[in-house]
């Protein structure tokens, strides 16, 4: 078992889900190396499976049909069959006064619920600025922003563009989009890992997966 492998399976998926629901993502502290082989793909291999099941749940609450495979090979057939080939680019690298405007990764006909967020580089010391941030717009509200408070090493599990809310009369769907405040000095470098491969033709509208 690789020491990724072995620290997936220690985490607390029970309090994963019950934070990702409360809140929509969650940050767990120190879980990767930087110098680890392979590192993008073992973290989507590793993590698809349980956030599968959170994803299911959620579409069980919100009424969906669609149902996730357990396995995330299993699913990218799903995706290249529909003409969602390529997979979204993963690193940022961003440097003074530049940012990243406020968006989501929901192109194609399946979207995954969830993507990884983290930065490669020292807050603080090697760049200022450049918190990465969430917007939730729930329906007759003011957007909620949201700061992921993220250190090199840490890694956040975040919602790609919608997540069900419980109100007054039941569950209902808010829009999630995240951005990247302006850097203020120095160099930030981080990576956005989606689950879900991107049409060939650009980006396009999502469907209620």
């Amino acid at each position: 078992m690789t020491t990724l492998a072995a620290t997936l399976e220690r985490l607390d998926w029970q309090t994963i889900g019950l934070e990702l629901d409360r809140e929509g993502f969650i940050v767990l502290p120190g879980l990767f190396r930087l110098e680890a082989p392979g590192l993008f793909g073992n973290l989507l291999s590793g993590f698809y499976p349980p956030l599968a099941q959170v994803s299911n749940q959620w579409n069980d609450i919100l009424q969906l049909p669609y149902r996730f495979p357990p396995q995330l090979n299993d699913f990218h057939a799903q995706c290249r069959a529909v003409g969602q080939q390529q997979a979204l680019p993963q690193l940022t690298c961003l440097r003074k006064d530049e940012h990243l405007a406020l968006g989501q990764d929901a192109e194609g006909e399946y979207i995954f619920p969830f993507q990884l967020a983290g930065v490669l580089s020292a807050p603080g010391e090697d760049f200022t600025g450049g918190e990465f941030i969430l917007t939730e717009q729930r329906p007759r509200m003011q957007s909620r922003p949201m700061v992921v408070p993220l250190q090199r090493g840490d890694l956040a599990v975040i919602t790609t563009a919608h997540r069900p809310f419980k109100g007054s009369k039941g569950y209902y769907r808010v829009n999630i989009k995240h951005a990247i405040s302006p850097v203020r000095s120095g160099e930030r470098r981080g990576f956005l890992l989606s689950f879900h491969l991107g049409t060939h033709l650009g980006v396009g509208a999502a469907h209620d997966n």
